[in-house]
């Protein structure tokens, strides 16, 4: 079982400098690799240069859906510390996992209780399971009374509309929490002042 703190889709290094220097920094943070639709998606040139940091023991993931052969192979230097895969089958996870030799978060779509347990397909190559909403590019919710079923043991991620208002229900669960949309102003940039709300307010409720 891990508990911890997520921050998706940091795509410049204003924010990103941010939360490396902050003194209560997330325990993942998450870059949208090859989702084009996503506006928080990062090119590879940029990619490369905006992840080229001291990462302070902050794991480094990348997301990608459903990701190509070309793609796989453009980032497999930059050392992600982790691939968190949508749309990927479990004979692809696992070609990827020991192809690229990364540990592999493994995101579950929910629009309805059913879909949970698809989870259990991926139990043995992934070293997380995160259950996400249906969208990618559109912060959705979805019932989290779906995952009281899912064993504590099981080392899983939440994602889906989180707000950072969420946090002292959600601390302490047995699950890392990652929060991406509520971070963001109205002009769908990373706010640094809702980062550092969220990051205090977590540190408040650890163990």
């Amino acid at each position: 079982m891990t508990k911890g703190l997520k921050i998706c889709g940091v795509c410049d290094p204003t924010t990103l400098d941010y939360i490396l220097s902050h003194p209560n920094p997330p325990n993942f943070l998450g870059f949208i690799t090859n989702y084009e639709k996503s506006k928080r998606y990062i090119k590879y040139e940029k990619l490369k240069k905006l992840i080229k940091v001291d990462r302070k023991n902050i794991k480094f993931t990348s997301v990608l859906v459903n990701p190509t052969n070309e793609i796989l192979e453009k980032i497999k230097d930059l050392d992600f510390d982790y691939y968190q895969l949508y749309d990927v089958s479990p004979e692809r996870t696992k070609e990827i996992k020991f192809k690229y030799k990364v540990k592999i978060i493994t995101a579950i779509t929910i629009s309805e209780k059913a879909d949970v347990i698809k989870y259990k397909d991926y139990l043995k190559i992934s070293e997380i399971i995160l259950f996400d909403s249906k969208g990618y590019h559109k912060s959705e919710s979805f019932d989290h009374s779906f995952l009281d079923k899912v064993p504590k043991k099981l080392n899983k991620m939440i994602a889906g509309n989180i707000q950072i208002e969420d946090i002292p229900d959600l601390k302490n669960k047995d699950f890392i929490i990652d929060l991406s949309g509520s971070l963001e102003n109205v002009n769908g940039k990373k706010d640094i002042n809702k980062i550092d709300k969220l990051l205090n307010l977590y540190a408040k409720y650890e163990d």
